[in-house]
């Protein structure tokens, strides 16, 4: 057990970060406490920590990280950016037009239930866009190309 400086209540050692510079190898405040320092931190500096993120995207070596990442998904999957681009010219020549989100009706984005049929795709909103995602990804043999 150790007791938190902020909250001062008595917890576990997993309810402590691990800290090698500590005499017990754990920090004096818990997790819930450090987490709420680092938001609320966030939050007063959030302009500031904007403007450093967006510097450090324009830094040459994460500009040739993003690309090489950007050629690996691209050489990796052919059959998204085609289907991707198929839509962008279909919304551009009108034969295509944009729904809502057929789950909620908010503003919906394009996606491709299969890649292989690039026109067919299902309106959905980016949380359920993801949401659609992650359950394709955590099913055995769904969201790898064969």
């Amino acid at each position: 057990m150790k007791t938190c400086f902020k909250c001062l209540c008595a917890k576990p050692l997993t309810e402590f970060y691990k800290h090698a510079a500590m005499g017990d190898g754990h920090l004096n405040k818990c997790k819930e406490c450090t987490k709420k320092d680092a938001n609320a931190n966030r939050q007063e500096n959030l302009e500031r920590l904007r403007y450093y993120e967006k510097s450090r995207s324009s830094m040459p070596h994460r500009i040739a990280a993003q690309a090489a990442r950007t050629r690996k998904y691209r050489n990796e999957y052919p059959n998204r950016r085609k289907a991707n681009a198929m839509v962008a010219r279909a919304l551009r020549a009108g034969t295509l037009k944009k729904q809502p989100c057929w789950v909620c009706g908010a503003a919906a984005l394009a996606h491709h239930p299969d890649y292989d049929r690039p026109l067919d795709v299902v309106w959905l909103c980016q949380p359920h866009h993801k949401q659609a995602h992650a359950l394709v990804a955590n099913q055995p043999n769904m969201g790898k190309q064969a």
